[in-house]
């Protein structure tokens, strides 16, 4: 009999899918394009810059036909400011997501890709936006922003400037954020806050908690019904006493 799978993405189905997401590559050798499901890669020409598949870039990386730009967002500056944020700025949240990119439709108005409209065929969310390119903001950290960096300081760090500094960060980074999500759900199970805000939480962080909170979210559903049905039930006693208060006045004055 097979065994139920847990619900949601494992750590490592989110580390498979997060090399879907596009970085930016300098090839060393001429490389033309190559037919793949998503379609067409660029034709690479060094010393130009091109965006490819993370799989893509990494599988370069080895045979030494390309190396990997950073995103800005990698560096440690950039880190530095996320770090502040998420404990000086705002202490309860999380830092912001980077804003959707914004483009011309055939009128010449500006608007988001991840909100529809006429012009707009499908709406793009990751790993189809350019959030770990090296035309991402800085200062934002994308939704695969854990994974990535871990999977670029493992096979790509000489590429990365300062990648002691950037693993030192990172972990830093991750520890603050593990903390908030532990006591957002903290507070949730207390009856602190009613509502969980994940706004900003990455792909991996979502993935690492997802049993955790889930266990928290159903233990305090259990404790809302339990106390609906105490409620219940104290509300039938006392219909139940004061019909029984108005049946013995109907006695007594009968």
């Amino acid at each position: 009999m097979a065994l139920p799978l847990p619900s949601g993405l494992v750590p490592n189905e989110v580390g498979f899918l997060c090399e879907m997401e596009s970085v930016t590559v300098v090839p060393r050798q001429r490389l033309d394009t190559i037919d793949l499901l998503s379609g067409q890669t660029p034709t690479l020409r060094p010393p130009y810059r091109a965006n490819l598949p993370l799989w893509l870039a990494l599988l370069l990386k080895k045979q030494r036909r390309a190396n990997i730009v950073p995103p800005p967002w990698l560096h440690p500056d950039s880190l530095r400011g996320v770090i502040h944020h998420e404990v000086k700025v705002d202490p309860l949240a999380f830092s912001p997501p980077p804003p959707p990119p914004a483009r011309a439709d055939a009128r010449g108005n500006a608007h988001h890709p991840t909100r529809p409209s006429a012009y707009d065929d499908v709406a793009l969310s990751p790993p189809f936006l350019s959030s770990c390119t090296s035309d991402a903001p800085a200062g934002a950290l994308p939704y695969h922003w854990f994974e990535v960096a871990e999977i670029l300081l493992a096979h790509a760090a000489d590429d990365i400037p300062s990648a002691s500094e950037v693993r030192s960060l990172l972990r830093d980074l991750h520890e603050i954020r593990a903390a908030k999500m532990r006591k957002s759900t903290a507070d949730l199970e207390q009856g602190v806050g009613g509502v969980l805000h994940l706004r900003g939480v990455g792909a991996m962080e979502l993935a690492e908690s997802r049993a955790f909170i889930l266990g928290v979210v159903e233990g305090v559903r259990r404790l809302g019904a339990s106390a609906e049905a105490t409620r219940r039930e104290e509300e039938e006693e006392g219909r139940a006493r004061d019909e029984d208060e108005d049946d013995e006045d109907d006695d007594m004055f009968g």
